[in-house]
């Protein structure tokens, strides 16, 4: 049976069998998918930056960035009302926040999956493996350390809430040569593993890494780390584009075929009642 068959065979179950229950699907598949460990990380990446929004946004509120312009007074009574916010919300990142490394895994094995050399994904892997330091890590620590102590001097909080703002918003160089990486391994590829217009995505993330630069300069306008250039409008291509990876690498492990040629295309879903995948599908 060829690869191909793999990844497109279902089998069919008897209505009543104990297989079609949740729990009892969900074994089925953990021992039986040959694509369980690609859907582990699928399903990681998507709760990761569901927890990262929630931890960023609504529980320490770092998210729009505090103001650039402020003095150490309105720095430290930031701080005094986002404390407990920040203590319990960055406890969560650095219990959890590891999981960031699901998705730099699963697109170096994207890119491993393409017809282009393997420089292409160990560069990516290497460089994302660091890249949570500046794209989060750091942020978290800062803002921890400056919630823990308020007793500090007014000054000291004021440079450690400078710190992690700018270190969060103006370091991105990293992420612009990950995603010119990604664009020109989806350009290059001839296995179809990406459509061509996602790589024209990845070059619009990466500019927009361009544009946030002077936020190491500005303290206002567009392009301080809160301005509508800086912060705004890169959040939004941000959204879309994280939506656009996630549904892709999706749609990647359904046509996976565990092959070196072209990816076949994507086999059309069953009624949920007709039968249980066999490794196409989650």
């Amino acid at each position: 049976m060829s690869s191909a068959q793999i990844a497109v065979e279902r089998i069919e179950l008897p209505a009543d069998s104990p297989a079609r229950r949740p729990l009892a699907k969900l074994a089925w598949h953990w021992r039986n998918n040959p694509k369980r460990e690609l859907w582990l990380a699928w399903y990681a990446i998507v709760a990761f930056y569901q927890m990262f929004f929630i931890v960023f946004f609504l529980i320490t509120r770092a998210q729009p960035p505090g103001k650039p312009w402020w003095n150490s007074t309105q720095v430290v009574q930031w701080f005094d009302q986002m404390h407990n916010g920040l203590l319990w919300g960055f406890a969560v990142i650095f219990l959890l926040g590891g999981m960031s490394a699901f998705s730099t895994a699963l697109i170096a094995y994207s890119m491993r999956r393409m017809s282009v050399s393997p420089a292409f994904a160990y560069s990516y892997l290497i460089m994302y493996s660091l890249a949570a330091v500046p794209g989060m890590l750091l942020l978290c620590v800062a803002l921890t350390a400056g919630a823990l102590r308020p007793d500090r001097d007014p000054e000291l909080i004021h440079a450690i809430f400078d710190l992690a703002f700018v270190s969060f918003v103006g370091t991105m160089g990293v992420f612009l040569i990950g995603s010119v990486i990604w664009m020109v391994a989806i350009l290059l590829d001839k296995n179809r593993v990406f459509p061509k217009w996602f790589a024209y995505l990845n070059l619009c993330n990466a500019l927009t890494e361009v544009v946030i630069a002077p936020a190491c300069i500005f303290k206002r306008g567009v392009f301080s780390w809160n301005g509508q250039i800086s912060w705004w409008l890169d959040m939004v291509v941000f959204g879309i584009y994280t939506g656009a990876f996630i549904g892709q690498l999706r749609t990647m492990i359904l046509r996976e075929d565990f092959g070196t040629g072209p990816l076949p295309d994507a086999a059309p879903r069953p009624a949920a009642d007709a039968a249980v995948p066999a490794g196409a599908a989650a």
